[in-house]
């Protein structure tokens, strides 16, 4: 990854973590695995903006990160499982091995949108909820 990427930050202090710096044996030979999910569709989003930097971030530090893009995804229960965007959600999910979720608040709460992503991973799947 370019340094130039990350011009906030000091390359000299970002100590990059390693299984022996940690005193752990490898858990696995690849990065981890960060599926990065935010909530709005709007053209200028600072959840989104938030999420790319995070996965910057990630990045510089070893990690694999791949970030949904939920324009088009349908609400739940309005279109069936074989939906691309719900299918190539399902798989984003199966592929990670930790997530970061980035949603803005709304009266309160996560958005609409960031809540259809997470109704639309069935716990069947493995998964626990939040």
């Amino acid at each position: 990854m370019q340094d130039d990427l990350l011009p906030n930050l000091d390359i000299e202090l970002a100590d990059l973590p390693s299984p022996d710096k940690l005193g752990i044996e490898p858990a696995s030979t690849h990065p981890p695995r960060i599926l990065l999910l935010y909530g709005s569709c709007r053209e200028r989003s600072f959840s989104r903006l938030l999420t790319e930097e995070a996965a910057r971030l990630l990045q510089r530090f070893g990690a694999e990160t791949r970030i949904f893009d939920p324009r088009g995804l349908p609400l739940p229960d309005d279109a069936p499982d074989s939906h691309p965007k719900v299918q190539e959600l399902r798989e984003l999910m199966q592929w990670s091995e930790g997530q970061v979720w980035c949603s803005p608040e709304r009266h309160g709460s996560m958005t609409a949108v960031f809540k259809a992503q997470i109704d639309w991973v069935p716990l069947a799947m493995g998964g626990i909820r939040p």
